[in-house]
């Protein structure tokens, strides 16, 4: 049986990606269009700031753009959960799976924090 290596860089991109094709998907109204811009911006930097810190040059550079990462996850659900609340239920499955996905990725950079102590 093949271990299949698991890349949080990859996921991460793909959270972001989900999430852009999750907007197009929602109605163009101007508060789902500056929560949307507030998604797209908090969803990119998750995996942005992950690669930075896979590039880090000191440990407290490292953990620094970690806590970034969980901070931006929280922000992805946090706009998330706005979007759901003030939109019609037609979306709603694919807005739990996102918010889902940010609450483990914000559960494994916490992890990582923690990892990182010791």
């Amino acid at each position: 049986m093949e271990t299949k290596k698991y890349d949080l860089e990859e996921r991460t991109l793909q959270y972001a990606i989900d999430c852009r094709l999750f907007l197009k998907k929602i109605p163009k109204t101007i508060s789902n269009i500056e929560d949307g811009k507030q998604l797209v911006r908090a969803s990119g930097s998750v995996g942005a700031n992950y690669i930075e810190a896979n590039e880090s040059l000191s440990k407290k550079d490292f953990n620094y753009r970690i806590k970034i990462c969980r901070k931006e996850s929280k922000e992805c659900s946090y706009w998330l959960k706005i979007i759901k609340a003030t939109n019609s239920e037609e979306n709603e499955k694919a807005n739990s799976i996102l918010i889902q996905e940010a609450e483990e990725l914000k559960k494994i950079f916490s992890a990582i924090l923690e990892k990182s102590k010791e």
